[in-house]
């Protein structure tokens, strides 16, 4: 078992490159990106991310890289609840160091000023790139979070796909971002939207409890689900051995 210092270190980095990539997709672009758009590059460079983030760490930390995700484990009963508070808080640091540095980059670019961007941050009404309201955006991110956490779950517990575990869910959190983005710009990570919220403040403090509530949530549903479905293919493996070795 690895240290946890070394564990929350490898969670702080790895989040930090998540949020550095995916958003500075959106923060650093000049084109049309920033307007909601051109959400094919922008998931794309959050999947990839998050695929060389969990090929470098995942044997380190698990590449959780989010709140949602961690939690999901621990109600899944595949995370100790004893690190659920050090894993979320090294995400939470690692996020706002990579918008720290974006906000420093970005600043660089005439005109741009922080506080009057989107600045990739997650927002609904308004501040949505497609207008979607409060509700709609809601079970967007509590649907699209209970997918990615379940789908984490899934892959971490087929020790047979290792190999190509980090392909598979930076491919998954590609697709996710592919739907949200117009929605949110994409987050289904609290870590993500506390970072980019507080280096726009205003309206994105105003409504990022709703990025950490429907998250949240869908990892917790997710976590469920998977104890379920885990609990159940056990079941039908010992009534299969049961079946196998009474007709011998």
């Amino acid at each position: 078992m690895v240290v946890l210092g070394k564990r929350l270190v490898a969670e702080g980095v790895g989040t930090a490159w998540l949020v550095f990539i995916g958003c500075g997709s959106i923060v650093l672009c000049t084109g049309t990106v920033q307007q909601g758009y051109c959400a094919l590059e922008v998931a794309s460079a959050f999947g990839l991310a998050f695929a060389t983030g969990r090929y470098l760490f995942g044997g380190t930390s698990g590449a959780h890289f989010n709140p949602a995700v961690t939690i999901g484990f621990t109600v899944a009963q595949r995370f100790p609840i004893r690190d659920v508070v050090p894993y979320i808080a090294a995400q939470i640091l690692g996020a706002i160091a990579a918008s720290a540095l974006l906000a420093y980059i970005a600043n660089g670019r005439p005109g741009f000023v922080v506080g009057a961007s989107e600045f990739a941050a997650n927002g609904f009404g308004d501040h949505s790139p497609a207008d979607y309201q409060l509700h709609s955006v809601f079970v967007a991110e509590f649907v699209l979070s209970v997918v990615l956490v379940l789908a984490n779950l899934l892959i971490e517990a087929r020790r047979e796909s290792a190999s190509t575990a980090a392909l598979v869910g930076g491919v998954f959190l590609m697709l996710v971002y592919l739907v949200s983005i117009p929605i949110t710009n994409g987050s289904v990570n609290p870590a993500r939207s506390t970072a980019q919220a507080l280096f726009v403040g205003d309206w994105a403090l105003d409504q990022l409890w709703l990025f950490w509530a429907a998250p949240l949530m869908g990892g917790v549903v997710a976590g469920m689900l998977f104890s379920f479905l885990h609990r159940k293919s056990d079941l039908t493996a010992v009534a299969l051995a049961d079946s196998s070795g009474d007709t011998e």
